[in-house]
């Protein structure tokens, strides 16, 4: 008798180990990508800095109300503060962490760059204006803020008109852009007025009242806070006429994966009823957000 030949097999086999081949590529894929994982998603830059410290670094300023100033009880307190409060929540959530420090930082116009450079700031929640000359220097998040520039006067006899200090002398801080835009709208409008440095708002505000200077130039919102701190609608008041657009963002160092977060926090903020809060717990008495205010909040509700 012939031997009896096994029966053949079909083509199964053969499919069986691809199978298990691809099987096994898959898995070696799943495993590369979860090791691969927790290292794409380590932060850097500036979140890796808050990181490790578990601490976040914001600046404020002591005298710019009601945005970034120095409450009665010594603590920042503000419409920028209130906002940047709003983004370190964000930043915790980002990096997975609960209750980070929060090391506030007083800056002024002329040292606000400098302190962002050199790190002793990580986000600087002040009032201060977006231009594409900074951003040589440091980035900027989404607009928090649109304001223009107009004059604190005295209410029974001040300049109303940026054409009214022609022959008058007006007050602007140094390092601003109010101060170039101020110098820059004389110059163009050809008025001849002699344009005086002050210290800061309150040194400002006083010198208008003890008739030092004539006016004292600034963005409106500020001056308004100012202006009632110091006198009241009694003795100082509004100009009629606003000479420069001053758009404010929150400073930063250039980083990418850091501004996305900050621009987060924003979005979603403007995207509720968050802003709205804290619009009215600043500027509630001044009535709604104005169109232009409106805008700015509606075209950065971005979806993520």
């Amino acid at each position: 008798m012939s031997a009896t030949r096994p029966p053949e097999r079909s083509g199964a086999s053969t499919i069986q180990g691809e199978s298990s081949m691809k099987i096994r590529w898959l898995m070696a894929a799943v495993t590369a990508a979860a090791i691969a994982a927790p290292a794409l998603a380590q932060p850097a830059g500036t979140l890796k800095k808050i990181a490790d410290a578990r601490s976040i670094s914001l600046g404020y300023r002591l005298d710019a109300p009601p945005f970034s100033y120095r409450g009665a009880n010594g603590e920042p307190t503000g419409y920028t503060v209130d906002i940047c409060r709003r983004v370190v929540a964000a930043v915790e959530r980002a990096l997975n962490v609960s209750n980070l420090e929060v090391r506030w930082v007083p800056v002024t116009p002329e040292n606000r760059i400098p302190h962002v450079l050199g790190g002793t700031v990580d986000l600087e929640c002040g009032v201060t204006t977006v231009t594409l000359g900074r951003q040589e220097q440091v980035d900027f998040s989404n607009l928090i803020f649109a304001e223009g520039g107009s004059l604190l006067v005295r209410a029974e006899d001040g300049p109303l008109r940026l054409a009214d200090l022609a022959g008058k002398s007006v007050g602007v801080m140094a390092g601003t852009t109010t101060e170039t835009r101020l110098r820059a709208a004389l110059k163009e409008r050809r008025i001849d007025a002699r344009v005086v440095n002050v210290k800061d708002e309150n040194d400002g505000a006083a010198a208008v009242i003890d008739r030092r200077i004539d006016a004292f130039a600034g963005d409106r919102v500020v001056l308004l806070g100012v202006g009632l701190r110091a006198g009241g609608g009694a003795v100082l008041s509004l100009g009629q006429e606003d000479f420069s657009f001053e758009p404010y963002g929150l400073m930063m160092r250039r980083d990418p994966a850091f501004r996305l977060v900050v621009n987060r926090a924003l979005a979603q903020l403007y995207a509720g009823q968050g802003i709205i809060e804290i619009y009215d717990r600043w500027f509630g008495k001044l009535g709604r957000p104005g169109a232009l205010l409106t805008a700015m909040y509606y075209l950065n509700a971005l979806a993520d």
